[in-house]
């Protein structure tokens, strides 16, 4: 009898906060068991030669959206799927109630059963869900859903105040299907978040918040659509400014210090957003406030997007401009920016059509998570293999209390990893992300250093560009 299940042989193993070593790393009952110079093969059951390749603690993708647009179980299914292809061994998935998702609202208690019952059996990588209080009553229900779920992460969506999801509707009352969602709906969810924070003192109990400012989202719609009204990439950019992020981010982070919430800033998409949050760090001292950016926010701009022709890519926020990227970059190589998600939600072709308002909005990425981050970071701008590794996992696990078991590579953490070759150089294709969406606005992007190998507590789930036996993610309570 082996004395570990699976052994991955000769790589580099990178270890978040540390740094880079030459080991071989072994797994027994789903866990990391053993890192070490040298391993005989003899004492595994399974091995991974990882000669020549990058050892990355799995993905934790922080920013997903299953069932957001289709059937819930179809999606767990064929996203988490293309989940493993970017490397990524968990998702954190929002859910609420109101149009999209499920299409109602309602209590839940009665509600995440059957939530978690759609996703069970199907998801290929480790799963659990953000929850967005949409009415009042289920704001009372947040201590109920983090003792019995162990959900720990809610979210405000600061522009559904005043618009549906694509922005081409003000009816916010009919597609929310809930209270009144203003700035007292939100200061009532911190004040729930923070009081809960105090009977459970070993979590991080947090509100993730979609900053952008509706008053003004309206100002500048008009605007854009008065003149003209351009199916443009760009015009959905001036229509959502970065000005709209700039000032949620003043008025969310201000409610935040005043309650004493921890708090994380979505998808930061640009140069005016991010130095946003760092004047509210330094202006709100010791309050908790994380910050994530995107995928897409990092490496595309309208203008390119435009010339390609298509709304493929819209997406809330918008794409910004190149210039906008690149202070992402320089904000996510020196520690401003927390961690990098995909924000994925899986929407066909068809559902983007050639009107650019009634355009549903989002896009998968997740496939992308780490060969992005290896490809335009580490290759291209230089971050270390261990930031690159915070960024995609260590930082988000830390956040959503994930710790301890996802995150890292340390021994006795779950042996979710990804084995990524440094030389292998691909084009971004839809049929390569084993996605259910037609259609990618990465498509035709050259990156280098993709996942070989991906493994999910332990298990072997992607290899070579395929999926490997049957979907075993399990639903991570985190409380």
């Amino acid at each position: 009898m082996s004395r570990y299940d699976l052994l991955i042989k000769g790589g580099t193993v990178v270890l978040p906060y540390h740094g880079e070593i030459s080991a071989d790393l072994a797994v027994s009952e789903g866990k990391v068991a053993a890192i070490a110079h040298d391993i005989a093969v003899a004492e595994a059951d399974e091995v991974v030669d990882a000669r020549g390749k990058v050892v990355l603690p799995g993905a934790v993708d922080a920013h997903f959206h299953l069932g957001i647009y289709r059937d819930l179980a179809t999606d767990a299914f064929e996203e988490t799927r293309s989940s493993l292809v970017g490397g990524a061994t968990t998702v954190l998935s929002y859910f609420r109630t109101g149009s999209h998702y499920l299409d109602r609202t309602g209590s839940y208690e009665e509600i995440f059963p059957e939530v978690l019952e759609a996703v069970s059996g199907r998801s290929w990588t480790d799963y659990g869900f953000h929850l967005a209080p949409m009415t009042v009553d289920q704001i009372a229900e947040i201590p109920f859903l983090v003792a019995e779920y162990g959900v720990t992460s809610f979210k405000y969506y600061m522009f559904y105040k005043g618009f549906d999801l694509a922005a081409n509707s003000r009816d916010a009352r009919a597609f929310t299907m809930g209270d009144e969602y203003d700035l007292g709906h939100l200061y009532l969810i911190l004040e729930q978040v923070a009081r809960v924070q105090d009977a459970h003192p070993g979590l991080r109990l947090s509100l993730s918040l979609h900053c952008e400012q509706s008053e003004l989202m309206r100002v500048f719609i008009d605007r854009v659509r008065s003149q003209g009204d351009p199916q443009t990439l760009r015009a959905y950019h001036e229509g959502r400014p970065p000005l709209t992020e700039r000032v949620a981010i003043g008025e969310a982070t201000t409610l935040a210090n005043h309650t004493g919430t921890s708090v994380n800033l979505l998808h930061l998409s640009s140069r005016e957003a991010i130095e946003a949050v760092v004047l509210a760090r330094e202006v709100n001292g010791a309050a908790d406030m994380r910050a994530e950016t995107t995928l897409h926010h990092l490496c595309l701009d309208h203008d390119s997007l435009d010339a390609a022709g298509g709304l493929g890519g819209k997406v809330n926020p918008p794409i910004r401009t190149r210039a906008d990227g690149e202070a992402l970059w320089q904000r996510a190589a020196d520690g401003t920016i927390d961690w990098v998600a995909s924000d994925h939600a899986c929407c066909m072709e068809a559902e983007k059509g050639e009107r650019l308002w009634p355009a549903r909005p989002g896009f998968g990425g997740t496939a992308l998570l780490y060969p992005v981050l290896f490809s335009e970071g580490h290759l291209k701008r230089g971050l270390s293999l261990a930031r690159i590794a915070e960024l995609a996992s260590a930082n988000p696990a830390k956040a959503y209390n994930l710790w301890g078991r996802k995150g890292s590579l340390a021994v006795g953490f779950d042996a979710d990893l990804t084995v990524v070759d440094p030389e292998l150089a691909q084009t971004v294709t839809p049929e390569l992300c084993l996605s259910g969406q037609d259609h990618s606005p990465f498509e035709g992007v050259d990156l280098t250093g993709w996942p070989v190998t991906t493994v999910v507590g332990g298990q072997v789930r992607f290899r070579d560009g395929a999926v490997v036996g049957e979907p075993s993610g399990r639903y991570a309570r985190r409380a």
